[in-house]
């Protein structure tokens, strides 16, 4: 087995933790088994320096303790669920309410500070498979669900994500990569507006009180969402705006081009400090900028500085509130049937 493994510190109730390497030339991963939680993400930047544009911590405790998901592996549903309630097959769920009235990520006991069973490490060093049992109930949702990411490097720059799962019983099934990037460093100190950033996506949803999509699709032009031509994270964030005011700023679902299940470019995001490009590539519906706008302020790896806005999420996804949106694509995962999505973090350095 060529994929590093290294003590990664204690929880608080003294289970041990650890921390794996994948590598693919100059490129480099390093993931917990904490919340399958991406810690680092090195490549070589326009000058030849080496970047770890992923915000994170240096041991375990860092992730038990936060609150902004950094890193980690979320579900079993991602996003919002409107009233922390949902119907399926004419049975009526409760979830808890850990944002007001809604739920957010299926917290409180989400999935991204529980332990995550390590397998499928390959002999190259260039992949590793994290699974996780969820019991029926488990958060308020049914059927044993199990869920599997496997994060690879399938050629140099290009970190890959693959989820798969089943469940006994119909279920919810959406989960997705919580990541915070900063393509100038994780501990360059410079906020992200002025990366440049483009969505493929004509439509986003709009949202009301709480952050749940109002069941509409909006056109973004003429609007601060219209990313579909590069231009900085920054530019329109004053522009007068009901959608920014009620998030705080960027935390949007925007619905892609073309039809779900198939891998094409969803996002792409470039430093002019770095010459680091970022490609997002995804076969899901949805993408969710959140711009970091309630990221507090706290100290990361190697006593980098974070705070609001000094990373971006770029999260691949079902619509939020999609269960209780039939017009939305349904993360509705039917028993027996294989769930699986895939996301590529491509970088690049941008000629």
């Amino acid at each position: 087995m060529n994929t590093e493994k290294q003590k990664f510190g204690q929880t608080s109730d003294g289970k041990k933790a650890c921390i794996y390497t994948i590598r693919k030339g100059e490129s480099l991963a390093r993931i917990t088994d904490f919340g399958a939680a991406l810690v680092s993400y090195m490549v070589k930047d326009a000058s030849g320096k080496t970047v770890d544009i992923s915000l994170g911590y240096d041991e375990v405790t860092g992730y038990e303790r936060g609150s902004s998901s950094v890193g980690g592996c979320v579900g079993r549903n991602a996003n919002r669920i409107a009233g922390a309630a949902f119907t399926l097959n004419g049975k009526r769920y409760q979830l808890a309410k850990n944002e007001g009235e809604n739920n957010l990520h299926s917290g409180p006991d989400v999935y991204e500070k529980r332990f995550w069973r390590t397998e499928g490490v390959s002999g190259d060093g260039t992949s590793i498979t994290f699974s996780l049992h969820s019991p029926d109930g488990d958060q308020g949702y049914p059927g044993n669900l199990d869920l599997s990411v496997t994060y690879s490097f399938p050629e140099e720059g290009a970190l890959q994500l693959c989820w798969q799962a089943r469940s006994d019983q119909d279920t919810i099934c959406n989960p997705t990569n919580h990541s915070y990037f900063n393509l100038n460093g994780h501990d360059s100190g410079t906020d992200v507006f002025g990366h440049q950033m483009q969505i493929l996506a004509d439509y986003m949803t709009p949202v009301r009180k709480g952050a749940i999509p109002t069941g509409e699709m909006a056109e973004v032009a003429g609007t601060p969402f219209d990313f579909r031509k590069f231009k900085a994270i920054g530019r329109d964030k004053d522009m007068e705006s009901e959608q920014l005011s009620l998030t705080g700023g960027y935390d949007h679902n925007f619905v892609l081009r073309e039809a779900e299940g198939k891998v094409r470019k969803a996002a792409a995001v470039l430093s002019p400090e770095t010459g680091l490009e970022m490609e997002v590539d995804t076969d899901a519906p949805g993408l969710q900028f959140y711009a970091a706008n309630f990221l507090g302020e706290h100290t990361g790896k190697g006593g980098a500085a974070y705070g609001p806005h000094r990373g971006f999420c770029l999260e691949t996804q079902f619509f939020p509130n999609a269960i209780n949106i039939p017009s939305f694509p349904q993360p509705v995962l039917r028993a027996g049937e294989t769930f699986r999505s895939v996301t590529i973090y491509r970088l690049k350095v941008r000629g």
